[in-house]
């Protein structure tokens, strides 16, 4: 079988040479690389072609349109049997290519997803975020895991498509808002084979600091609504968890004000409950990340990562909840 690697690239050239070079380490060598330059100010044409010794790699420059719309562009020039795509933040371990051949071999699937972990190199804030983005306590529980949530989605950062899948389905029609979930949901529509290959996996950076890792979650918000614009059984139970999460944070601020200003017995026990449901909830993230991370360090920053996850993605979900479900606009 032969894979072809398809990789947008926004600006981001020094995370290119790293994935690259991870490729490069592969046991599996029947694999093309096509690197598709997005746009980009940032221009990676001398480090992509740094690698094409070691590497059958092709780079290509597109105007501006997004990265579902670069992976088109890509899937348009490719050659292999099966594309591969790859967020270029991501590491890639040496025998990815060879499992995921060989779970195809005996397990045949034309569209599926991998998980992500956090890479030894990853610095403490970068392997906090791939906690709370895997951890079975926040919805990140729900990705790249064998236990999900109704029908499996790959995820762009690490996803795999037949050719024949493509060559019937197409490729992505949205190029942001979940536009992967959108993509998976119409193969399997399809009547394509669609699952996890769980030793599938990538080291996925993510962002390197919290406020990027919030704007990044809060866009993730938005685009579970627009996923439910598109197909209406989409919007599970689960997805409500962070605005409720976001909601009752709010009440109990609101029931800790209220206590100082009333000696209301109620009051003081509705207090005394909510918070101590919310400390409870936060031990419990310290010692799963503690005991998953062997880092306390790592563990207090995955708390934190974690309530951020829940609150960018509630804020954003419950912001175009009420502006397109309740409002109707867009």
């Amino acid at each position: 079988m032969f894979f072809s690697i398809i990789i947008p690239l926004y600006n981001r050239p020094q995370e290119i040479a790293e994935l690259l070079g991870s490729l490069t380490r592969q046991t599996y060598s029947p694999f093309e690389v096509l690197v598709i330059e997005d746009g980009s100010t940032l221009d990676a044409r001398q480090i992509v072609e740094g690698y094409k010794d070691r590497l059958n790699v092709h780079y290509y420059v597109k105007p501006n349109a997004g990265q579902g719309f670069a992976r088109n562009f890509g899937f348009e020039r490719a050659s292999g049997d099966y594309f591969i795509i790859f967020d270029s933040d991501c590491l890639v371990p040496a025998d990815y290519l060879t499992k995921v051949a060989a779970f195809l071999k005996t397990t045949w699937l034309d569209a599926y997803g991998g998980p992500d972990a956090a890479h030894e190199t990853f610095t403490d804030i970068q392997q906090a975020i791939s906690y709370a983005m895997t951890s079975p306590f926040t919805t990140g529980g729900i990705r790249g895991n064998r236990r999900h949530v109704g029908q499996f989605h790959p995820r762009s950062f690490n996803m795999g498509v037949s050719r024949k899948a493509w060559e019937q389905v197409g490729g992505f029609k949205l190029t942001r808002l979940g536009e992967d979930i959108e993509y998976s949901i119409r193969i399997q529509l399809s009547g394509f084979r669609i699952g996890l290959i769980p030793d599938a996996v990538v080291y996925h950076k993510r962002r390197t600091d919290f406020r990027q890792f919030y704007k990044q979650l809060h866009f993730f918000g938005r685009a579970r609504i627009n996923i439910y614009k598109h197909f209406r059984g989409e919007l599970k139970l689960v997805h409500f968890f962070p605005a409720a999460f976001v909601l009752f944070l709010i009440a109990l601020a609101l029931v800790n004000l209220w206590k100082t200003m009333v000696d209301v017995a109620a009051v003081g026990q509705l207090a005394w409950v909510g918070n101590g449901l919310l400390c409870g909830y936060l031990v419990l993230l310290f010692i799963h990340a503690w005991a998953r991370t062997k880092h306390i360090k790592v563990a207090l920053l995955g708390v934190i990562a974690s309530v951020i996850q829940l609150c960018a993605y509630g804020l954003g979900f419950m912001q175009d909840f009420f502006k397109r479900v309740v409002l109707k606009h867009g």
